[in-house]
């Protein structure tokens, strides 16, 4: 793993293996850094670093690499900067759907590109082949090719996204629009499989949610905008899952829509619910339960009229006789007649969670009867005004089927209405969020229902019919069909009748003189009788007292209208408060509940891990017990059955023996059976070696005998062979001679045809010789050109190289002589500025002369009027002299400057300082020259000295 001081280095180094090809080790670098957990804070770089790394994952197909990758840098940036990781995502998402419409359309471009040799030949040989060993067509292989990979791998970033943007509440929309992508994926290519899969995984989700409650960043579904975005998913799901006609699927999601409503406690918005019934009529349809069916449309109806203000009264309309039809095409007979105790549970509970899917609810008492059930919603239809809104074909065929008794024309009366129906439905306008009614669905059921009904109603008038009688009245169907009908009705009770073939007739029986059929009949033969004389004799009109009333009437209209608004705005405050304290208790009752419930559920997790440790340790203890006994038992059997073999008598005594104790018995009467299996094994060789050598000695001269008898067989058979193939071989030659006989009369025409074939191959060798001569000196030549072209070229670089080297040599030794003359001017310069220089000194020097032999005649003239000294102070006087005269030399003197300690310490002392040797000057003792001139010219001598050398030199220069 190479390390980066900085991420740049990484991406840097990414791109340039990505420049050269080689994409793994690019995508190992970068998932290296990102793994590494040396860069946990997060920065720009990063996210560069992650769009880079998707693309690569998504160019490789490395789904895991890309997984890997996302949950490292949801850790970097789940707390610093979450639409970073929002953005990563999304290019993830876009990059592998790119890839996959790529590669279904290039599958496609495959497909119908027209690319054969025989435009009249159907296929190719190889593509017929292919087709007949694979067993599969031209598209189906391109899709499994270039296709369904990347479908694969789309499916996989679906999955994996949803993984880690689950439970987070900060990428909640994120998963949403995951979800509803992968939702339009499975139905874009009818993915059902993937489809379910998808279900489960976010069905999972909501479980782990809801059982993990502690985790952080969790998502709250008690906010209105999580919760929203739970329900689309949802209702989205159910959706895609109706238009893939998946069923079970669909009504999984039925259900948890409602568990999620029913977890938060709050209803969604109408028009989700609006969507909700629709599918559930749907599924209910399909499946077959019209009664569920039915109580759907009557929901949906309810909520419609309830909540769409902008329905018009058309589509009131048809909603409206979608659910009188829909009620209608239930089986009037119970199911459930003579059905066992356990059926009739299981029915119940089944009625139960229909109803709470369809959003009635029962009691769930025993004594409590009420069931969902057709007799029930047709009371509910009447008395919610449903029948007020159908249509009059509708209201028709409902009082015919129901209320209605013409045993002998009602088929014949509910086929024109039943025409008309069928023709009734259509779309609706867009105010409906119901996209489509029609009521020609419900004709085939509604037949079924006439033809009970007809059989009913002629089960109380006649005994027997005759079959084609029965045909004639019922036009929908055969007889055959008529008589599954009445089987069904039969087994249910609905109907008591026998069909008779053989005498062709139909026969109602009664199990009772006093039936309920026929009291029923009666009591409508006495309304009727009742409608009949009500309009031969209308009762009498009597004078109505409106008018005494009219006066009074609007005042008595206004108060009673402040009245009720009053005792209105006081129901509704009263209904507010009670509900305000009602969702403050159950709050309360709700946070105590929780706070109990944690609090035991930590009890009994702590108590069930002490109990489940103890039960571990007694369970290994015990096992390790049951294992030792086990394994003493097989050993004390093996030992058993090894001397019961042997005959012996069994050593071993009573039950409890441990395992030790048996190993050593068994390894004890191991030992001595090995011992005695040695001793029989030494005799047994010994046994076996006499016996073979006796075989040996025996079977030696049998052995010589077989040899010799078949040396002269096969002698034998040597010479019979050789003189067959001395036979064969004249039979062949015969042969030969013959047909060379036969092929030498063409020996003329085989010499001309192959003069002819030598002289053209030999004409076309010579054509073929020649060509290859002349392309040869072609290229020959070419190349001669070129080679002579390449060698002016060299002479050309080298005269040129030659040239630019001699104009080099010429430039540095013209740079040499330049530098010699500067060098030999310098000199020359210098030698001047010596010499004037020493002119310098020696005009100083004889300056010097004149000033020390003036100073010297003036001390000699001082000096005269002193006496005449002693013989023995000759010396001392003679070495005065000098000292007086160094004396006057320190005098002050106007031309010569005296320093100023020398002028304090000649003052002081009264006498000069012995005179010091000059140091700047040229002369030596002997007369010699100093080395130093040249330097001590360029010195600090005196002022006057100093300012003319340099005035000289300046005029020199």
């Amino acid at each position: 793993m190479t390390s980066f001081l900085k991420p740049e280095n990484a991406l840097k180094r990414a791109e340039e293996l990505i420049n050269v090809g080689q994409k793994q080790d690019a995508l190992q670098t970068l998932h290296d850094l990102i793994t590494s957990k040396r860069y946990r804070a997060w920065q720009k770089t990063l996210e560069r670093i992650m769009f880079k790394y998707v693309e690569l994952c998504v160019d490789m197909r490395k789904g895991r690499f890309a997984k890997d990758g996302l949950i490292q840098y949801r850790i970097i940036c789940q707390q610093v900067n979450v639409s970073s990781l929002e953005e990563v995502i999304k290019h993830f998402m876009h990059l592998s759907t790119e890839k996959a419409e790529q590669a279904r359309s290039q599958a496609q471009a495959l497909e119908e590109a027209l690319d054969v040799d025989d435009l009249e030949a159907d296929k190719r040989p190889e593509d017929l082949m292919l087709s007949y060993v694979s067993g599969e067509k031209g598209k189906d292989r391109s899709d499994r090719e270039l296709v369904t990979p990347w479908f694969k791998f789309l499916w996989e970033t679906y999955r994996t996204v949803l993984e880690i943007l689950r439970n987070n509440s900060k990428l909640e929309a994120l998963y949403a629009m995951t979800a509803h992508r992968a939702f339009q994926f499975c139905k874009q290519y009818k993915r059902t499989t993937e489809f379910r899969r998808l279900c489960e995984i976010i069905r999972n989700h909501l479980a782990n949610l809801n059982k993990y409650r502690d985790q952080r960043d969790r998502p709250d579904l008690s906010a209105p905008e999580s919760l929203q975005l739970y329900l689309d998913t949802r209702f989205e799901q159910l959706k895609i899952a109706t238009e893939l006609e998946l069923w079970q699927e669909a009504f999984r999601s039925v259900e948890d829509i409602h568990g999620l409503m029913c977890m938060v406690k709050k209803t969604p918005k109408p028009s989700l619910m609006v969507v909700y019934y629709v599918k559930l009529t749907e599924i209910f349809w399909i499946s077959s339960s019209h009664l569920y069916h039915a109580y759907a449309w009557f929901r949906l109806f309810l909520l419609q009229k309830s909540f769409n203000k902008n329905l018009s009264q058309k589509d009131l309309q048809l909603i409206a006789s979608s659910v009188v039809l829909a009620a209608l095409s239930v089986p009037p007979h119970d199911r459930t007649y003579g059905a066992s105790h356990l059926e009739l549970e299981h029915e119940k509970e089944r009625n139960l969670r229909m109803a709470n899917l369809i959003g009635f609810n029962l009691e769930t008492k025993p004594e409590s009867r009420e069931m969902l059930s057709r007799s029930s919603l047709l009371a509910e239809l009447a008395s919610k005004g449903v029948m007020s809104c159908v249509t009059q074909e509708v209201k028709d065929i409902y009082h015919l089927l129901e209320h209605e008794f013409y045993p002998s024309d009602l088929a014949l009366k509910a086929l024109p209405l039943l025409t008309k129906i069928s023709k009734l439905g259509g779309k609706l306008s867009s105010a409906s969020s119901v996209p489509e009614v029609q009521l020609s669905q419900y004709v085939p059921s509604l037949e079924r229902l006439a033809t009970m009904r007809l059989l009913q109603q002629v089960s109380n008038v006649y005994q027997t019919m005759k079959i084609e009688t029965l045909s004639g009245m019922i036009p929908f169907f055969d007889f055959s069909v008529v008589e599954k009908i009445s089987v069904d009705a039969v087994k249910q009770k609905f109907v008591s009748m026998k069909v008779d073939h053989m005498k062709n007739v139909v026969i109602f029986c009664k199990t009772s003189l006093e039936s309920d059929g026929l009291r029923d009949h009666l009591a409508n033969f006495a309304e009727q009788l009742n409608k009949a004389r009500q309009m031969i004799y209308p009762p009498d009109k009597k004078p109505s007292k409106l008018g005494a009333l009219l006066p009074t009437l609007t005042e008595v209209v206004a108060k009673e209208h402040k009245r009720l608004l009053a005792r209105k705005s006081i129901i509704e405050k009263r209904k507010e408060e009670q509900e305000r304290q009602l969702l403050e208790m159950e709050r309360e009752e709700e946070s105590k509940r929780l706070r109990l419930q944690k609090i035991t559920e930590e009890a009994e997790q702590r108590r069930l891990a002490t109990e489940y440790e103890q039960r571990k340790n007694q369970r290994i203890l015990r096992e390790i017990e049951e294992r030792e006994n086990e394994e003493a038992q097989a050993l004390l059997q093996e030992a058993e059955k090894r001397i019961k073999k042997k005959g012996k008598k069994p050593i071993i005594e009573g039950e409890k023996i441990t395992k030790q104790t048996l190993m050593e018995l068994t390894l004890t009467e191991q030992l001595r059976e090995r011992q005695e299996m040695e001793k029989k094994l030494q005799k047994l060789a010994k046994t076996m070696d006499y016996l073979e050598r006796a075989k040996r000695e025996e079977a030696a001269p049998l052995i010589e005998a077989a040899y010799q008898q078949r040396l002269v067989e096969e002698r034998l058979l040597h010479e019979r062979e050789q003189q067959q193939e001395v036979e064969v071989s004249k039979q062949r030659h015969e042969g030969d001679l013959k047909e060379k006989e036969r092929l030498i009369r063409m020996m003329g025409n085989k010499e001309i045809y192959q003069e002819r074939v030598v002289s053209h191959r030999q004409a076309e060798f010579d054509r073929l010789r020649r060509e290859r001569e002349e392309r040869i000196s072609r290229i020959l030549q070419s190349r001669r050109q070129e080679r002579e072209k390449m060698r002016k070229f060299k002479y050309y670089l080298k005269l040129e190289e030659e040239r630019q080297q001699k104009l080099r040599e010429e430039e540095e030794a013209r740079k040499r002589e330049e530098a010699e003359r500067k060098k030999k001017e310098e000199t020359e310069r210098l030698a001047k500025l010596a010499e004037i220089a020493e002119k310098q000194r020696q005009r100083e020097r004889e300056l010097e002369e004149k000033e020390r032999q003036r100073r010297e005649a003036l001390l000699g003239r001082a000096a005269e009027p002193a006496p005449p000294a002693r013989p023995l102070e000759s010396g001392s006087a003679a070495a005065a002299a000098p000292a007086a005269a160094a004396a006057a030399a320190a005098a002050p003197n106007p031309g010569k400057y005296v320093p100023k300690f020398r002028r304090e310490r000649t003052e002081s002392t009264g006498a000069a300082p012995p005179p010091e040797t000059d140091r700047w000057s040229n002369s030596r003792p002997d007369g010699g020259w100093r080395g130093d001139d040249r330097r001590t010219s360029f010195g600090s001598g005196g002022g006057s000295r100093s300012s003319s050398t340099w005035s000289s030199s300046r005029n020199a220069r």
